[in-house]
């Protein structure tokens, strides 16, 4: 923990009172992250709700933090304000050896031949979403697209026949994700407060209980189902580590729900904002339905230019430097994600557009310090791959059967709100669609 005393130790941070940033970060983060950048350049510290954290967009600082030692740059200590969602033993929270085991029992479901089985999936949950989507009136996209990337999550990952089942944990899911605002800061330990099932915390706390006798009892019935099955949750069953040890049901249960709570919100939010975004390049969405190339090359631009989570939190188990500055033990390093994808001696001349013909040359992959949606080193996310799949299958099944058109007012950039740990669309990307 850092110490009080310690502070003074830490970079300056923006010309704005403490609350006024805890406040910013609440309502207007990016905002906050780029006044931060101009006034005191590319490290600096913010004052948020849980803390001080130390802000880094320099590639070659964000290249030693992912490369240096990961006992002493904690990532599992750095995500810790997630466990109440996710569980202790998810491999979001954990260090050391603990980590390096899980990931090794969990990649591999996430890759291979087996990635590209789950697409025909993929398209026909989209297919079957898209026939409630309403036609020629304007609506918000994002809670169509978060009915979608759960969807996938329930069938592809947790493998859950059980219709009913399935709609239980679709209606309690959202009690688990504060939807903006201050609602945001449900999950402070200070706030952690059961004062009956009716208070924030008491609905919080119930919510997570029922999801979990779900669970427990899908991996209980799971055991004993002897069919050869894909979904992911049937090969984190199979697993063994190298001593051929399997994942305690407790692991179990904390990797669905981070694969629940991680996948669904971040790729939604990505898909929201790649709809947002493709409003103001009409001339790419007739040459994206067929050329895989221009797909994936506005996913690779969107992630870029709205990364769901502007930072990839590391803490320090003793004092390290970066660069010109000494940090001391507990404090926390935030890679910027938001100012390192906006920089121009990477992206430039003209950083802040949103071009995807920038990533259509094969040759030309993304900076592995400079493009960071997925963070990056041994922390990197496991889903990843799955991830860009189901954005690329999403789009191209939804442009394959609808046209889009941006609802008035036309030619305004969507602004940011906070959802919980995202930033997603503001006004949802209000869409207009019709059959093709």
């Amino acid at each position: 923990m850092l110490l009080e005393a310690a502070l003074d130790e830490l970079p300056p941070g923006p010309s704005l009172s403490p609350q006024r940033q805890v406040f910013g970060w609440i309502f207007r983060p990016e905002a906050l992250m780029e006044r931060a950048q101009r006034e005191r350049g590319d490290v600096f510290t913010l004052r948020l709700p849980l803390g001080p954290i130390v802000a880094v967009s320099d590639p070659s600082l964000i290249k030693d933090v992912f490369t240096g030692d990961a006992d002493v740059l904690r990532a599992g200590e750095g995500n810790r304000p997630l466990e109440p969602v996710v569980g202790p033993d998810s491999l979001l929270l954990l260090d050391g050896a603990r980590h390096l085991r899980r990931r090794r029992l969990v990649l591999p479901p996430f890759h291979g031949e087996r990635l590209k089985a789950y697409a025909d999936d993929m398209a026909q949950i989209t297919r079957d979403d898209l026939a409630t989507w309403p036609l020629d009136t304007p609506f918000p996209l994002e809670p169509r697209l978060r009915a979608i990337t759960l969807a996938i999550i329930l069938r592809v990952v947790f493998g859950i026949e059980d219709a009913q089942r399935a709609a239980t944990l679709a209606h309690l899911i959202p009690a688990l994700v504060p939807d903006g605002g201050a609602s945001s800061l449900l999950l402070l330990p200070a706030l952690r407060r059961d004062l009956g099932p009716r208070s924030p915390w008491g609905r919080f706390l119930g919510a997570r209980a029922a999801i979990d006798r779900i669970l427990y009892d899908e991996i209980a019935a799971r055991r004993t189902d002897d069919r050869e099955r894909a979904d992911i949750l049937s090969l984190l069953l199979a697993a063994r580590d190298e001593d051929g040890r399997p994942l305690t049901d407790r692991e179990l249960r904390d990797e669905l729900m981070t694969l629940l709570i991680a996948g669904h919100e971040t790729t939604a939010s990505a898909l929201a904002w790649t709809f947002a975004l493709l409003h103001h390049r009409r001339d790419l969405l007739a040459t994206a339905r067929t050329d895989d190339r221009l797909l994936d090359a506005i996913v690779t631009e969107t992630l870029r230019l709205k990364p769901p989570l502007p930072l990839a939190v590391r803490r320090t188990s003793e004092p390290i430097q970066l660069g010109g500055h000494h940090l001391p033990a507990g404090a926390r390093i935030g890679l910027c994600i938001h100012l390192t994808h906006r920089r121009a001696d990477l992206y430039g001349p003209d950083p802040l557009a949103f071009r995807p013909e920038r990533f259509i040359d094969t040759t030309n992959k993304p900076d592995t310090y400079g493009w960071l949606p997925f963070g990056g080193g041994i922390r990197r996310c496991v889903g990843a791959a799955f991830a860009q799949l189901e954005m690329r299958t999403v789009l191209r099944t939804v442009l394959e059967h609808r046209d889009v058109t941006p609802a008035p007012p036309h030619g305004r950039a969507e602004r940011t709100r906070r959802r919980a740990i995202v930033l997603a669309p503001a006004a949802g990307a209000r869409t207009i669609v019709s059959r093709r």
